[in-house]
C-alpha cells in the first residue's frame, strides 16, 4: 500500500473493522476497538510454550498396560488426531483470509499474536506425540483417514474458498457477508464447539490424575482459544454496529443452520471418541455439553439459543483457570516467557 504525505490527522470515526474508510493499517493511533489492544495484552501475559512441561508421568503411564484401558487410549489418539490439524488450519484462515481484509490496525496486531499462538498449539501436538513414542503418520493423517474428523475439517474448509481468493475484495454486500460468514464459521464453530469436546475429554483424564502433562498443554491452549473465540465474538458484533446493513434476518437464519449442522457434526465426533463411555462420560451426555456450548455461543452473537441444555460437566466451567505459577516449583518456570532461560 503506498503512503500518501498529508498533514491530515486519522479519524478514529473512521476506523472499522472492514471497510474502513480510513484505512491505514499501519499506523496503531489513535485506536478505536481496544477489545483488540487488551486481547493482545492478554495473550503476551499468557505466553507459554509446551517444552517448559514435563512429559516424564505421562510416558511411564503409556508405557504401562496398566493404566490406561484401551477406549482410554482411543479416546486420547482420536483426540490429538484432531487436534493436529485443526490448529493449522486456523492458522492458515488467520494469516492468510482475516489479517488480510481487516482494516483495524489494533486487530491486525491481535491477528499476528493470535497466529503465532496457532504455531505453539501445533508444536505442542507434535510434542505430545513425540514425547509418547507415537505414530506421528497415523496421528497427523488422522485428518483424512478418520470420517468423524475429515467430515469436520472438510466442513470447516469449504467456507474458505471464496474468501482465499486472491481477487476475494470485501466493499460490497455480498462479500462483506462472506467475511463475516468466515469469522463466525472460525470463530464460533471450529474454535468455539470442535475445540471443546476434545478439550473435556483430556480434563477427563487430568481430573483422573493421568496424562496430566499433556492435559496441561490442553489446559493452556484452551486458555488461548478462549481469547481466540472471545476476539472473534467482538469482531462480529462490532461489524454488526459497523455495519447493521449486514445482520438481515436471512443472513441471521444461515449462520443458526450452520450452527446446528457444526453441533451435530460434533455428535458424530463425539461417538467416534466414546464408542462404550470413559471417566462417566459418553456419547449421550457429551451430545448434552455440546448442544450446552452451542447455545452459549449463539447468546453471544444475539442468535436464539436452539437446544436449551443444561451443563453435564460443570468442571469444565473451572478448567480455564489456569494459574501458571502452580508450576512454579513443579516444572520449569512458565511466568515469563525468558523461563527457559533462567538459571536456578
Amino acid at each position: 500500500m503506498p503512503i500518501t504525505k498529508t498533514t491530515e490527522r486519522v479519524n478514529i470515526n473512521k476506523r472499522r473493522i472492514i471497510n474502513g474508510e480510513d484505512a491505514d493499517v499501519i499506523q496503531l493511533y489513535p485506536m478505536k476497538h481496544a477489545f483488540a489492544w487488551t486481547a493482545y495484552n492478554v495473550g503476551n501475559s499468557n505466553h507459554w510454550l509446551p517444552t517448559e512441561i514435563t512429559m516424564q508421568n505421562d510416558i511411564e503411564q503409556w508405557k504401562s498396560r496398566d493404566v490406561l484401558s484401551e477406549d482410554e487410549r482411543k479416546a486420547l489418539k482420536t483426540v490429538l488426531g484432531f487436534f493436529t490439524t485443526a490448529d493449522s488450519i486456523a492458522a492458515n484462515n488467520v494469516v492468510m483470509a482475516m489479517y488480510r481484509h481487516v482494516t483495524s490496525p489494533e486487530c491486525r496486531m491481535y491477528i499476528l499474536r493470535q497466529a503465532y499462538e496457532e504455531a505453539i498449539h501445533t508444536h505442542s501436538y507434535q510434542y505430545i506425540v513425540e514425547s509418547l513414542g507415537l505414530d506421528e503418520g497415523e496421528l497427523f493423517n488422522m485428518y483424512r483417514e478418520v470420517d468423524a474428523i475429515y467430515n469436520k475439517d472438510a466442513f470447516i474448509l469449504s467456507f474458505n474458498e471464496g474468501i482465499f481468493n486472491p481477487n476475494f475484495k470485501t466493499g460490497t454486500i455480498e462479500a462483506d457477508q462472506k467475511f463475516l460468514e468466515n469469522v463466525i464459521v472460525f470463530s464460533i464453530i471450529m474454535e468455539g464447539i470442535f475445540f471443546y469436546s476434545s478439550f473435556a475429554v483430556m480434563f477427563g483424564f487430568q481430573r483422573q490424575n493421568k496424562m496430566v502433562g499433556s492435559a496441561e498443554q490442553i489446559q493452556y491452549i484452551m486458555r488461548d482459544e478462549s481469547q481466540h473465540l472471545n476476539f472473534g465474538i467482538n469482531l462480529v458484533n462490532t461489524i454488526k454496529e459497523e455495519q447493521p446493513e449486514l445482520w438481515t434476518a436471512d443472513f441471521q437464519d444461515r449462520m443458526i443452520r450452520l450452527i446446528r449442522q457444526g453441533t451435530e457434526l460434533e455428535y458424530t465426533f463425539a461417538r467416534e471418541v466414546f464408542p462404550t463411555g470413559i471417566f462417566g462420560m459418553n456419547a449421550d451426555n457429551f451430545k448434552q455439553y455440546i448442544e450446552y456450548i452451542a447455545d452459549r455461543r449463539l447468546a453471544r452473537i444475539g442468535l436464539p439459543e436452539q437446544y436449551h441444555s443444561t451443563n453435564p460437566f460443570p468442571w469444565m466451567s473451572e478448567a480455564i483457570d489456569l494459574n501458571k505459577e502452580k508450576n512454579f516449583f513443579e516444572t520449569r518456570v512458565t511466568e515469563y516467557s525468558v523461563g527457559g532461560t533462567l538459571e536456578w
